[in-house]
């Protein structure tokens, strides 16, 4: 586990708590406009640097060419690890309050820097393939005492192997960009009778993490877990929605489809793995030992990750806390599901997406899904300023942050933020 130099400070003034600060420096891809030319940059403060504008003035210059003045990271990821370490030290000098380069030119600094709150934020990498996995044991034993005997919450495989669907990459999109649109399928409120096609009752959110493939494989040749670690670039906060009552009905025996495919969310900034080395944690103890090919020989393999979630109800003034969480439940780690989801043969691509699963905690406080938080609708969820919640209303936001915090400094995630619009209208002769 690295530590924190708690010396490294920068000339770009910005709140104590800043989620973004020197230590972090995530990397996103925006533009000035909303239809203007899209291009990479990374998070400091309430500001965004323009990596491209810094190549060209060459201020940025790493191995094989040029990568920020693109419309997706894909090709800096791709250019491999040292050129991550190159361009991490050389931004965090240039940002440094030792530095004059950056500091002491204030007509570079008008060229190179924007206020987040003035730019549009796009989907920071072109995402090939996703998957989610299933990896909180805690959540898992609350949705397996939900549905089913609480003595046998957990299925026979879920100790062994890090259990995921294969998803689809089309409906991921970066918070801020669209709104949720309630999803309608088949529902079955009556067991005894046949399923009616309708809007989703049962809209939740899934407080989740997701990491991004910052090296590919190929096909054939799994990633063994000893080198699984170099093949993540870094992580985005998750809000994987669900359509509850559609999944009940479709999930059998094959899982997850539209219940899962119409809307995933994620944060605009990807923080690095390098931002989080000091975060570092252990596992919780898992019970078997895995298999062989599962077997990490570190033990800090897990990151000490703050997670909330709260819901702000159309025309209210201030949101309701939820849960708060925590990424260090999770039971499986990151290289874990990676090796897992390679083991058979499978390639995975730069960009790749794979979602932790939902987040929870050993306590009600601490779940990560309105189907846990309101027990399945049975404890409804008191909110600010009046009103219950079972599950997510048309017209609800749902606010997700997270961050990890040590000696004073924060490397953070920023949020993701999503409101549920209602079903559409469909015209079943058109």
């Amino acid at each position: 586990m690295s530590t924190i130099d708690t010396n490294l400070s920068s000339f770009i003034d910005m709140a104590s708590d800043s989620d973004f600060s020197i230590h972090n420096l995530p990397y996103g891809i925006f533009s000035d406009t909303a239809d203007g030319k899209r291009r990479a940059g990374v998070a400091i403060g309430e500001h965004v640097l323009d990596l491209a504008l810094l190549e060209t003035e060459g201020l940025l210059t790493l191995k094989g060419g040029r990568y920020f003045d693109q419309p997706t990271l894909n090709a800096f990821i791709d250019s491999g690890r040292d050129n991550w370490t190159l361009a991490r030290s050389t931004i965090q000098t240039l940002l440094s309050a030792d530095s004059d380069t950056l500091r002491d030119d204030q007509h570079l600094q008008k060229k190179a820097l924007f206020k987040q709150a003035d730019v549009t934020m796009h989907l920071p990498v072109h995402i090939p393939g996703y998957t989610d996995f299933y990896s909180s044991k805690e959540h898992a034993t609350n949705v397996g005492t939900i549905f089913r005997d609480p003595n046998n919450a957990l299925l026979p495989n879920w100790t062994e192997l890090p259990v995921g669907y294969n998803g689809r990459a089309s409906t991921v999109f970066v918070t801020g960009s669209t709104d949720i649109i309630r999803p309608s399928g088949q529902l079955k409120p009556n067991p005894d009778d046949r399923p009616i096609f309708a809007p989703c009752k049962r809209l939740d959110f899934e407080l989740e993490t997701a990491f991004i493939v910052g090296k590919p494989n190929k096909i054939g040749e799994p990633i063994p877990i000893g080198k699984a670690w170099d093949h993540i670039f870094g992580m985005v906060l998750f809000n994987d929605w669900s359509a509850r009552d559609i999944q009940k009905w479709e999930y059998v025996p094959l899982g997850p489809f539209n219940a899962k495919t119409f809307a995933s969310e994620i944060s605009p900034w990807i923080v690095t793995m390098d931002a989080l080395e000091p975060f570092k944690t252990e596992l919780p103890t898992q019970d078997p030992e895995p298999l062989p090919y599962l077997r990490e020989k570190k033990t800090d393999s897990s990151f000490d990750i703050y997670l909330s979630v709260s819901i702000l109800p159309e025309g209210a003034d201030t949101a309701t806390l939820l849960s708060e969480t925590n990424f260090k439940y999770m039971y499986w780690s990151m290289g874990q599901q990676l090796t897992h989801h390679t083991i058979s043969g499978c390639e995975v691509e730069v960009g790749d997406l794979m979602g932790s699963g939902t987040i929870s905690g050993p306590t009600p406080g601490s779940y990560g899904s309105m189907l846990e938080i309101a027990w399945n609708a049975t404890k409804p969820v008191e909110l600010k300023g009046g009103g219950t919640r079972t599950f997510i209303d048309d017209g609800d936001t749902v606010i997700m942050k997270g961050y990890s915090e040590k000696d004073g400094i924060r490397v953070g995630f920023g949020e993701v933020r999503g409101k549920v619009l209602p079903a559409l209208d469909f015209d079943f002769d058109a």
